[in-house]
């Protein structure tokens, strides 16, 4: 997997892939069969927090798709275009189904913007802006660390965030959302 990160552009924290890419690998094959057989990767992500390239991001959901070209379907927008890349917001049934896998190339403690996600968040549907920091107070706070080679799965819609990570290391991911579902109205 890290030759994923080989040709990094210097400064970006994190970057939308060619799905194929990222699927073609035999750990994502052969994980995806295992753990949701029934699912699909739908669009892929590489992350690396590194000096230089280092954000913190506030409690927040994935609420859009990454699809071929814009159609106008019902149910289905606003619309926003995210590096050459077209993005909807699918409606919310579509995203509850949904699941996202995580690959960590490098050790993820404490000092190292582990990822924070709100248990059972992902069961409210979408929640509103004002609302995400009193649901995630409600729902707590667990800490998602991680040896290199560990995988998270977890609910796409799950409320997350993470703080910036300590200088001199590095937090590369390659994320990866599945779906069951074909898309309406010729959107794929």
């Amino acid at each position: 997997m890290a030759e994923l990160f080989a040709d990094w552009p210097a400064g970006r924290p994190g970057q939308r892939i060619d799905l194929a890419r990222a699927a073609a690998l035999s750990g994502v094959r052969r994980l995806i069969a295992d753990q949701a057989p029934a699912m699909r990767p739908v669009r892929a992500l590489l992350f690396d927090k590194a000096d230089g390239a280092n954000w913190a991001l506030a409690w927040h959901q994935d609420r859009t798709i990454e699809v071929a070209e814009r159609r106008e379907v019902a149910g289905f927008g606003p619309w926003t275009v995210k590096r050459g890349r077209v993005h909807v917001a699918p409606p919310v049934a579509l995203l509850e189904r949904m699941a996202t896998v995580r690959f960590h190339l490098d050790p993820v403690d404490a000092d190292n913007a582990p990822l924070l996600v709100a248990p059972g968040s992902h069961r409210l549907g979408l929640i509103p802006e004002a609302s995400i920091e009193a649901v995630a107070a409600d729902c707590g706070e667990a800490m998602c660390l991680a040896e290199a080679g560990s995988v998270w799965l977890y609910r796409t819609l799950i409320l997350h965030g993470s703080a910036r990570s300590r200088p001199e290391r590095h937090r590369r991911v390659l994320q990866i959302d599945l779906s069951a579902e074909d898309l309406p109205g010729g959107l794929r």
